[in-house]
């Protein structure tokens, strides 16, 4: 059995470049998963779940889990100094590591330490996402807010922790996906799902149904169309949908199907943020033969223009993304958000 250690240096070579560092960086990730998927597990018994009765930058109640999950990850990067700069979901402004080794460090790191902490109450799966870019300010010099701004095609890694029956991580260097189970009794993740790959079509659509009347017509049409029986198709397709990201979309990448968040009234462009949400999906979405979008274009094709900026997405199987986007042109055209001109 390999383990992701082992892995990720006989994959070094992938990165001549990288001197090593990437390794480790990747290591400091494994750690703090590590050390936050320990505390998931004793949720419960200890005064670890629950609301702080504060709020984030998003303006969400945090999570004491979300908390801790944030600080637990800030800290395993800036220990090993391998990164210049963290951004995440429950910081208002990007963190700079201010040490001589880390202005040095050719990496930032984007994430969402905890995505889905509502369900952390009803110990129903949730997880950790993560991206990383190489930064574009010069080297020996402190991180800048460009650095974060790339779009997502500048990526150089991606990828998720789901917390749940068991423990995985899954990652992708652009050369394909690939899964790593943890074994509890030893701590450590051995490879288990090596070359991931996302059917091209399946049987399963995820979405908020909750929030149907809101939605944009190519949605609630596409919606429609997935509930019809049809024979031919083996429709109508089965409605699955968890409310955290990572648990649909690890749902969706091994049997195939469709997640959609898509804009609403009182969200025009949408609730998930394309930083460290989207982008890291729709990177593993893509290297593992799948698709996403914000409905009309290629998620990793839009230029941010701010940290905590938010955007309709719809990934998973390439066929089924293909026929939301086609929904979408023919009855939802003229709704196309303003959000659409940092496309190039």
């Amino acid at each position: 059995m390999i383990t992701l250690g082992e892995y990720i240096v006989a994959k070094q070579y992938q990165f001549p470049e990288a001197s090593g560092e990437f390794t480790r960086l990747l290591g400091s990730i494994r750690l703090a998963a590590k050390v936050v998927n320990r505390e998931i597990n004793k949720a419960g018994l200890v005064d670890i779940i629950g609301a702080t009765g504060e709020e984030n930058v998003q303006g969400e109640e945090q999570q004491k889990l979300d908390v801790y999950a944030n600080e637990k990850f800030k800290a395993a990067l800036e220990a090993r100094g391998e990164v210049c700069g963290v951004t995440t979901e429950e910081e208002e402004n990007f963190i700079i590591f201010n040490s001589k080794k880390q202005s040095h460090s050719k990496y930032v790191v984007l994430m969402d330490p905890l995505d889905g902490s509502s369900n952390i109450d009803v110990n129903v799966t949730i997880g950790t996402i993560f991206s990383i870019y190489r930064r574009i300010s010069p080297v020996g010099s402190p991180a800048t807010k460009e650095d974060f701004l790339q779009p997502g095609n500048k990526q150089v890694a991606a990828g998720y922790v789901v917390y749940g029956s068991s423990t995985m991580l899954v990652y992708t260097t652009g050369y394909g996906v690939h899964g790593f189970t943890c074994d509890p009794s030893l701590g450590v993740f051995y490879l288990s799902h090596e070359n991931m790959q996302i059917p091209a079509q399946g049987n399963i659509y995820s979405i908020n149904e909750g929030n149907y009347v809101k939605f944009p017509d190519g949605i609630k049409k596409y919606i429609k169309y997935c509930q019809e029986r049809d024979e031919q198709t083996h429709r109508p397709y089965t409605s699955r949908y968890i409310g955290s990201l990572v648990a649909d979309f690890h749902r969706n990448m091994i049997k195939g199907g469709v997640y959609m968040y898509p804009s609403f009234a009182s969200a025009p462009k949408g609730k998930l943020r394309l930083l460290y949400e989207c982008n890291p999906m729709a990177f593993l979405a893509e290297q593992a033969g799948g698709k996403a979008t914000d409905g009309y274009r290629r998620i990793l094709d839009i230029i941010p223009s701010e940290l905590h900026e938010r955007t309709p997405f719809v990934c998973g199987s390439r066929d089924m993304v293909d026929m939301v986007g086609d929904f979408m042109q023919e009855y939802s055209a003229d709704g196309h958000p303003e959000y659409h001109k940092n496309i190039k």
